[in-house]
């Protein structure tokens, strides 16, 4: 089977079941294992592809965040600013 289940890298980057699933395929017969290694190799490559996109999501969602105090607290900055300069044009 050309499926790497003891590699660490795939066992720390799947779930749990997916690397059982993997071990449950290794342990059937040859030509069993043939007819599930494709299917196999998809879903693992799915789940990799998923867990990339989240991070890469979570990454988005960080910076955004961050973006968004930043731009508050420019509004806030820019709010007194004005009401500074609108107490200064009451005054003459």
């Amino acid at each position: 089977m050309n499926i790497r289940l003891t590699d660490e890298t795939d066992s720390a980057s799947l779930p749990r079941e997916v690397i059982d699933l993997g071990k449950k395929i290794a342990e059937l017969p040859r030509e069993q294992q043939q007819l599930l290694e494709v299917s196999y190799s998809r879903v693992v490559e799915s789940v990799k592809r998923r867990r990339r996109i989240l991070g890469l999501i979570q990454e988005a969602l960080a910076q955004l965040r961050l973006d968004v105090k930043y731009l508050m607290f420019d509004l806030d900055i820019t709010k007194k600013e004005r009401d500074e300069l609108k107490a200064r044009l009451e005054e003459t």
